[in-house]
């Protein structure tokens, strides 16, 4: 199970593809390549973005969207705030131009770039600027047309799936193979701003793992802080991605459950040394470990003076650290056997002194 990310592999037997969302806490070209530096400082691998035209996503201008904000950092009081979804998307729009600008900067800081695309002329544009791939919002997850023209482009397909039923997935991934398109990560995208716990999920991913073993499974992360995504990790997450701001306290929607600039490095850091600890499922041990072993275990010593033909009994030893010598295990299989030369008290049993009748 794997796909291609540009000259990016993703998938079991990789490292995990740690993409910043930096689509909703923009509100322009200057703050997006602020963003997107810090990303880059931080070392993830990809930035994210949503494009979509607001006048046209929207046919209902006044259409409420509810959120929260954070009101107070020092107690972390946080407050609803409803204001049309028209408005928040117009604070993140830009225009064709504009995105180029930020793609050729993320291509220069090696960053991979890709969007949340909304209609067709999003899905020419990401082509026209050679990116990689194409997320489809798990709102969209029966937009058949939308997936089925974003999967003829031969990108790397991602799959939102939050509020979407396991068949819509299926469907989803069937249009994508249809166009002859099987670069396909899926999405486990808990819904709310911030999510709730109960809406998490986690075991979503085990599930997701089961039912498409030929794709990477993906955690698209709206909490605060980073333990769900270092849960997702350990359960197999092949990617996760995370939103980022320059300010939590910023008025908008998902700044509330943001990393902020002093965060970036230490989670990409934190995904990595989870990577590192999860090691192998085969139970191997290094040179060090060995020797540890070695060290904290037990070895037969006599506890009192043994003469030359003195059968050997428990009442006779003692097991003592380090493990250099008999076991407790093998000492067992020479109880009632004579002791082949005189020991002293505390001498370490050897198999030498043992006379095997």
């Amino acid at each position: 199970m794997m796909v291609s990310f540009g000259d990016r592999r993703l998938g079991d037997g990789h490292p995990c593809f740690i993409t910043f969302e930096a689509g909703a806490t923009h509100d322009g070209v200057e703050s997006a390549m602020a963003l997107i530096r810090l990303a880059a400082e931080a070392g993830a691998d990809a930035i994210k973005f949503q494009i979509f035209d607001p006048d046209r996503l929207v046919a209902d201008k006044t259409l409420p969207f509810t959120y929260e904000i954070l009101g107070d950092k020092k107690t972390g009081q946080t407050h609803t705030i409803t204001e049309p979804l028209y408005d928040i998307l117009c604070r993140r729009c830009l225009a064709p131009d504009q995105w180029k600008i930020i793609k050729e900067f993320s291509d220069s800081l090696g960053l991979a770039f890709f969007a949340t695309v909304g209609f067709e002329e999003d899905i020419a544009l990401l082509t026209a600027l050679k990116c990689d791939s194409i997320k489809i919002a798990s709102a969209d997850i029966d937009h058949w047309p939308l997936i089925r023209m974003a999967a003829r482009t031969g990108m790397c397909i991602q799959l939102d799936t939050g509020n979407a039923s396991i068949g819509e997935v299926e469907q989803a991934v069937e249009i994508c193979n249809l166009e002859g398109n099987h670069n396909i990560i899926i999405h486990n995208c808990p819904s709310g701003y911030p999510a709730r716990l109960e809406s998490i999920n986690l075991k979503m991913i085990t599930t997701l793992k089961q039912m498409f073993p030929l794709y990477p499974i993906a955690y698209s992360d709206h909490t605060p802080g980073w333990d769900m995504d270092v849960a997702a990790v350990a359960l197999g997450a092949n990617l996760v991605e995370k939103t980022i701001t320059l300010d939590r306290a910023i008025r908008s929607t998902e700044h509330v459950f943001s990393l902020e600039p002093a965060e970036m490095k230490a989670f990409v850091q934190t995904i990595r040394e989870i990577e590192i600890a999860m090691g192998s499922p085969r139970r191997v041990m290094d040179l060090e470990e060995k020797q540890t072993r070695r060290n904290v275990r037990r070895s037969t010593f006599t506890k009192q003076e043994m003469k030359q033909g003195d059968r050997i009994g428990l009442d006779q030893v003692e097991f003592r650290r380090p493990g250099f010598g008999i076991s407790p295990k093998q000492f067992e299989s020479l109880v009632g056997m004579r002791i082949s030369r005189d020991l002293t008290p505390g001498h370490q049993l050897d198999f030498k002194d043992v006379v095997y009748e």
